[in-house]
């Protein structure tokens, strides 16, 4: 990693398969199977195997496996593809050949690997860098925070960070690709921050066992110099609702860590009201698609009884995609305390070190950590 007048840079480098000359293929459904089969004999490939696994071996360089995949990706709908397991040059010894069968891809992650369903360049070319966006108090309109939000260069062009995870996503890189997001985000905001808080986004799943997951980024803040209080992780509503024992799990061991809690994207249907009381966030961030719907009747009241509702939990609210005054006024009498969006600033990177800290309050949320 390298710091510049941007913060900091890191450039990774993940593993993008190349031509195989042999594949095996397993799954339970054969009549799926078979039609993998058909299509690798059609690819010119030697096909062997049984009704639950497929030996595929190709005799023109690779070239006839990658024309396989090609079809595939073309032919097999994403379902279909998740419950076909790949390995590509086996080996062929037993202890190694079963090894490599029990953490073998899903056929999908395969295909997003070597670009053949998403943009692996995208990725895996990419040198990645935190910009970051302020938050303010609403009541006098003081930068109070910083959100950080992952950004990737490639071939001179910038990519966002909703490119950048779609791509980890699909290739099974989401946990590396989250952990480097967390990390940029604390080193690159060390210089400058202050004394405001950072919010950081996670994504619970790619936390597979919290003190192991998040040790290295327990080290960036030590490294850093940041307080532990001033980081608040980001957990996204959508995310959070998939598995609520994990979430919990993970969201014990970040206030283990005196870490805060922000659960973001927050709409007000009742799902919404269940998730706030079973988090019970320090921070409540409400949905930009609620806020810019405003001066709606519904959406006054929805967000209305978000605040309150948080309120009454002890967390604070930041009304996000605020972009006029008139809604900055408008979500502050409804009961936020705090706003983001391009009205206050747009995502920018990190300013010089030598330009100092950006704000002097004390935490954003005014609660003590759990």
């Amino acid at each position: 990693m390298a710091s510049t007048r941007g913060g900091f840079r890191r450039r990774e480098y993940w593993h993008v398969p190349g031509h195989a000359g042999r594949v095996l293929l397993g799954g339970t459904d054969g009549d799926l199977l078979a039609e993998v089969a058909r299509a690798a004999r059609a690819a010119g490939l030697e096909v062997s195997g049984g009704p639950d696994l497929l030996d595929l071996t190709d005799d023109d360089g690779g070239r006839g496996i990658d024309r396989l995949f090609r079809r595939l990706a073309r032919e097999l709908t994403t379902a279909e593809a998740e419950h076909v397991r790949v390995a590509t040059d086996p080996p062929a010894q037993e202890p190694a050949l079963a090894a490599r069968l029990l953490s073998a891809p899903t056929l999908a992650v395969e295909l997003a690997r070597r670009g053949v369903t998403a943009e692996i360049g995208v990725l895996a070319e990419a040198e990645l860098w935190s910009v970051y966006q302020p938050i303010v108090r609403l009541s006098d309109r003081s930068v109070v925070a910083h959100e950080a939000l992952l950004r990737g260069l490639v071939d001179g062009r910038e990519v966002g960070g909703e490119d950048l995870f779609f791509v980890a996503e699909s290739a099974d890189w989401l946990p590396r690709l989250d952990r480097i997001g967390r990390e940029s985000a604390i080193l690159g905001a060390a210089p400058w921050l202050g004394h405001a808080d950072l919010f950081v986004n996670s994504d619970p799943a790619s936390v597979i066992r919290p003190q192991a997951s998040l040790a290295s980024t327990e080290d960036a803040l030590h490294e850093a110099g940041i307080e532990p209080a001033r980081l608040v992780v980001e957990v996204g509503e959508v995310s959070a609702v998939a598995d609520r024992g994990h979430l919990l799990s993970v969201l014990e061991h970040y206030r283990s860590l005196g870490w805060r809690v922000a659960l973001d994207d927050v709409a007000a249907g009742w799902s919404s009201r269940s998730l706030l009381v079973t988090v019970r966030p320090d921070v409540v961030k409400l949905g930009r698609a609620l806020v810019q719907a405003l001066p709606d009747d519904g959406a006054r009241t929805m967000v209305r009884s978000v605040a309150d509702l948080a309120h009454r939990l002890g967390a604070q609210v930041v009304a996000e995609g605020v972009e006029t005054d008139q809604v900055a006024e408008e979500v502050a009498a409804l009961g936020a305390d705090l706003g983001q969006g391009w009205l206050f600033g747009r995502p920018v990177p990190p300013p010089a070190a030598e330009d100092g800290p950006t704000a002097t309050d004390g935490p954003v949320a005014g609660v003590s950590p759990r």
